[in-house]
């Protein structure tokens, strides 16, 4: 978590904001400090914004940072960054953050932001042992985010090249959801670069979370070699995106390891800016200084 003193060099927020002319157009008619979103591609069916909220730093047992905030904190940070451009929120069974951004997002139109969900399948994580099929899951998923449907669904934290054969049943699922008009995409969380080559080779694979940022933290590769880290995972990323796969961006802040760090969070930041292979991002905001922090960073680069 970014500290409070770390912007206290920051322009106002109307500055912040003005600064993102080149990232957002500012809405004439909008309540101050707001802006109109500019979209990306992500997949054929599936358009998001540049920047995106994660709501999964920390998360387990559906509970998360933002979650251990309070739910007040939480949906003001929520609606915050809705009305500074960023559509696309990030959310997981395992953050336990559904029920938070439905309220977040009361009286928004749907076709207005985009929702990204993510199965856990793994052993450990939820607070229940069974596993339900994704038509069961994804039902619940609606129920919790009060939509009639899911822009991504993603199996969540795959981290071999067997992430087909051992959730092969999900992967059908989640293809007949998709055909139905529940989801629109599906994909993988990937948590290593073999996961993510693997879904570069897989015509079901739409859509992938990578892990990436400019100093190599919390990535795969070689342990004693940043550099390496992230010329591995930026050969995997490219790869997986040269095959038609939408990329997200995650870890770009090292999952907090930049939080005394204003210098390695614009480095980062304008980094993953510049990156062909990667379509959008998402960070795990706690406070909305981070919001203009970031987006001015990202407009600048």
């Amino acid at each position: 978590m970014m500290k409070r003193r770390d912007f206290l060099n920051l322009t106002t927020l109307a500055a912040g904001t003005a600064a993102l002319a080149s990232l957002t157009r500012a809405q004439d008619a909008a309540p101050a400090g707001t802006a109109d979103p500019v979209w990306v591609p992500l997949t054929k069916d599936v358009k998001v914004t540049r920047v995106g909220f994660g709501t999964g730093m920390r998360g387990w047992q559906r509970r998360s940072d933002i979650t251990r905030a309070g739910y007040p904190k939480a949906i003001e940070l929520l609606r915050f960054a809705y009305d500074r451009g960023i559509r696309l929120f990030d959310l997981a069974d395992l953050y336990g953050t559904h029920d938070v951004f439905a309220e977040a997002m009361k009286g928004k139109p749907r076709d207005s932001y985009v929702v990204v969900s993510k199965m856990w399948l793994h052993a450990n994580g939820l607070p229940e042992v069974e596993r339900l099929d994704p038509q069961v899951t994804i039902k619940r998923f609606l129920q919790e985010t009060k939509t009639t449907y899911i822009d991504v669904v993603q199996i969540h934290c795959m981290m071999n090249a067997k992430w087909n054969e051992e959730f092969g049943g999900a992967m059908e699922s989640l293809e007949k959801l998709k055909k139905e008009g529940v989801i629109r995409a599906h994909g993988i969380s990937s948590h290593s670069n073999a996961a993510t080559e693997l879904a570069a080779a897989t015509d079901w694979c739409d859509v992938i979370h990578v892990r990436m940022n400019s100093e190599g933290m919390c990535m795969d590769g070689p342990q004693d070699d940043a550099a390496k880290r992230v010329e591995e995972s930026l050969r995997a990323a490219k790869k997986a995106h040269d095959a038609g796969k939408g990329i997200i961006c995650m870890k770009v802040l090292g999952e907090g390891r930049m939080a005394d760090k204003p210098d390695l969070r614009q480095k980062s930041a304008t980094f993953i800016s510049k990156l062909d292979s990667v379509n959008t991002m998402i960070v795990g905001f706690s406070e909305k200084e981070h919001i203009t922090e970031f987006l001015t960073h990202v407009a600048s680069a």
